[in-house]
C-alpha cells in the first residue's frame, strides 16, 4: 500500500517532529533559566504540538500497514545569547520542516500515492501557521530591540498562548 521510500521518509519525519519537540522543551528550560516564564511557557506549548505532530505520522503509519521505526533522537542545543537567538533559531529551525513536508509531498505526488498526499496536506498548512506566528515573534523582537519593559510585555504575552 506504501512504498518503501515513503515509508522511510516519513518513519524520518516522526524522527524530525519528536527532535522539534525536544529542541523546543531545551529552549523552554533555556527561558526559565533566564526568568523568561512567559516565553518558556509558549515553548512548551510548542514543544507539545511537535510531540503531537510526531505522533499523527506514527498512527498513519500504521493506519497503511507501515511500520514505525524509531530512532535515535540527536541532541538539542541548551543554550542562546538572546530570547531573540532562540526565536529566530526556532524559526529557521520551521523552515527546515516546512522544506521536509514539502520533499514528502512531492513524493507522494510522483509515486500517485493520493491517500499520504491526502494526509501530508494537514502538515503543508500548519507550517504555513508555525512559519508565519514564529516570523511575527521574531519581527517583535527586533521591532522592541532591548527595551525591557516592552520585552517584558512581550514575555507576558507569549505567556498567554492556549493549548489548541
Amino acid at each position: 500500500m506504501i512504498s518503501d521510500k515513503m515509508l522511510k521518509m516519513l518513519n524520518d519525519q516522526i524522527n524530525a517532529e519528536l527532535f522539534s519537540s525536544y529542541l523546543y522543551l531545551s529552549m523552554a528550560a533555556y527561558f526559565e533559566s533566564e526568568n523568561w516564564n512567559g516565553m518558556a511557557k509558549w515553548m512548551k506549548e510548542q514543544s507539545s504540538e511537535e510531540y503531537e505532530h510526531a505522533m499523527k505520522f506514527y498512527h498513519y503509519i500504521n493506519e497503511v500497514e507501515g511500520r514505525v521505526e524509531l530512532e535515535a533522537i540527536e541532541k538539542p542545543k541548551f543554550g542562546w545569547n538572546s530570547p531573540l537567538e532562540a526565536f529566530e533559531e526556532a524559526h529557521k529551525h520551521e523552515l527546515y520542516i516546512t522544506d521536509r513536508i514539502n520533499k514528502l509531498v512531492a513524493l507522494a505526488i510522483q509515486e500517485n500515492d493520493y491517500a499520504t498526499n491526502l494526509f501530508l496536506n494537514w502538515f503543508v498548512n500548519e507550517q504555513v501557521e508555525e512559519v508565519a506566528t514564529v516570523s511575527q515573534i521574531v519581527h517583535k523582537f527586533k521591532l522592541i530591540g532591548d527595551n525591557k519593559t516592552s520585552l517584558y510585555l512581550l514575555d507576558r504575552e507569549l505567556g498567554m498562548r492556549a493549548s489548541k
